[in-house]
């Protein structure tokens, strides 16, 4: 399902237009994003939780040449599902 077809189907269940449907998913995703990338944890229960992970600096090695090398350290977004969406997939 692509972003188009979320609106679609937001918009049947909620009798709503698509418009305003597309405006509900897109304040969703812009502001679950912007509280992961400010550290916050975002738990919606039944569903899953975003969440800021960091990875550590780590030595790697160029697969090419072989030559070791350092691989900064990053920050990523991270989703868990919950309780109710692992039940509902299995």
């Amino acid at each position: 399902m692509n972003k188009a077809e979320l609106v679609d189907a937001i918009a049947k269940k909620t009798g709503e237009t698509k418009r305003l449907s597309e405006g509900f998913v897109d304040a969703f995703v812009e502001t679950v994003i912007g509280a992961v990338a400010k550290g916050e944890k975002v738990s919606i229960v039944g569903f899953g939780s975003y969440e800021k992970k960091k990875r550590e600096a780590r030595t790697g090695r160029n697969p090419r040449t072989g030559e070791t090398i350092k691989i900064a350290a990053k920050s990523y977004p991270s989703f868990s599902p919950g309780k109710g969406f692992k039940d509902k997939v299995a």
